[in-house]
């Protein structure tokens, strides 16, 4: 099976089973809707394929980890979009979650998705307990208040925002949380393979910021100048677009170099930078060239 026929199908048995006992239609309806069709789903791609270059032994809990970096990334979007946060009203091609169900169903909706997270990895992990305290850990401390997605979120509310830990929390912590869960699921130290998501996830932060700048709307299927609107940092505003491309790829070379010794290393570092290639539209990767 291929890695994206495994995660929709993981991620469809997911949702399907959350839906089965007593869940409120609309608030079903807003959870689908908040999952496909999904984007490039890159953190979950990023967690099978550090799964597969370790051996993956256990690919039933290595989908359910990926299905759970999908989900909390999801469920992040979903409230980013909120009109107390970005207030955007696009997002993958479509309206937000609240612009289509409102509000109240949005907030929920990605609080499910949280809470979906977690009961997916529990429910796969159950064959190989031993594995699941280790997933658990790995996943909550990339969207925790200790440096994952929450706390990436709350920077935006203080008087002075230290760049270094916002971007790291709100975009790094994930991607290191998307390879360390892959090497877990796999049964491998998974704390050897944090400094290949933190490069991973620094160098998407660099390409969203080129894409906030130079991109359009319908590239990205979701608003632009969004940074610039809501006073954000963003190294492509403050260094230009050209020093931020270079940036980017000097960032991908390092992810690869970064890559632990395993069996799959070579195959890996091949498809992070085909990957990588997919941070920028097709008119910047021109403009790169």
């Amino acid at each position: 099976m291929d890695t994206g026929t495994r995660i929709e199908q993981t991620l469809d048995a997911a949702i399907v089973a959350s839906h089965l006992q007593n869940c409120p239609p609309l608030l079903a309806q807003a959870m689908r809707h908040a999952v496909f069709p999904g984007g490039a789903r890159i953190r979950p791609r990023l967690t099978l394929a550090v799964a597969r270059a370790c051996g993956d032994p256990e690919p039933i809990i290595a989908n359910a980890a990926a299905a759970a970096i999908e989900f909390l990334h999801c469920a992040s979007l979903v409230h980013d979009d909120l009109p107390c946060f970005d207030d955007a009203a696009m997002r993958r091609g479509k309206a937000s979650v609240h612009k289509a169900y409102g509000e109240p169903l949005a907030v929920l909706a990605g609080d499910a998705l949280i809470v979906l997270a977690f009961e997916t990895l529990a429910e796969a992990a159950a064959r190989q307990p031993q594995n699941l305290a280790t997933l658990v850990r790995v996943v909550s401390a990339a969207v925790g208040s200790r440096g994952g997605i929450v706390a990436g979120q709350a920077w935006e509310s203080e008087a002075a925002i230290d760049c270094a830990l916002y971007h790291q929390a709100k975009t790094g912590a994930l991607f290191a949380g998307a390879t360390m869960a892959g090497a877990a699921a796999a049964g491998v130290a998974h704390q050897d393979w944090r400094w290949l998501g933190e490069k991973l996830g620094e160098a998407f932060q660099v390409a969203d910021d080129i894409r906030d700048v130079a991109a359009t709307p319908q590239e990205l299927g979701k608003p632009c100048g969004q940074d610039a609107a809501h006073l954000r940092p963003n190294y492509a505003s403050a260094y230009g677009l050209g020093p931020a491309i270079a940036h980017l790829d000097a960032l991908v070379l390092e992810a690869i170099a970064a890559i632990p010794a395993c069996p799959g290393r070579q195959d890996l570092g091949t498809l992070i930078g085909l990957t990588a290639k997919s941070f920028l539209p097709e008119s910047l990767q021109r403009r790169a060239a």
